[in-house]
């Protein structure tokens, strides 16, 4: 009975190890792709077609003639602005 306890005992030991392996899997390393010399450059393009001229406009309206000034001239300062640098 020892014989068989013992034998038992080394065939589960055997039959545990044989189904733990761990699967390795390899990962390729990175292609690098580095670009070649540059080639010939091409044949130059068609030139394109001329363009429409498009339409003459209307002339405009003329101005109508300002009124006579006083003589005086008066400068407006504008508001200064808070955010701005002192000038020197």
């Amino acid at each position: 009975m020892n014989q068989t306890i013992l034998i038992s005992t080394l065939l589960a030991a055997l039959m545990l190890t044989a189904c733990d392996k761990p699967t390795v899997v390899t990962v390729p390393a990175e292609t690098i792709v580095v670009p070649g010399p540059a080639g010939p450059p091409g044949e130059a393009g068609a030139t394109g077609d001329q363009g429409d001229p498009g339409v003459q406009g209307d002339t405009g309206d003329a101005g109508v003639d300002g009124a006579a000034g006083t003589g005086t001239t008066e400068i407006v300062v504008p508001p200064s602005d808070p955010n701005a640098p002192p000038s020197n």
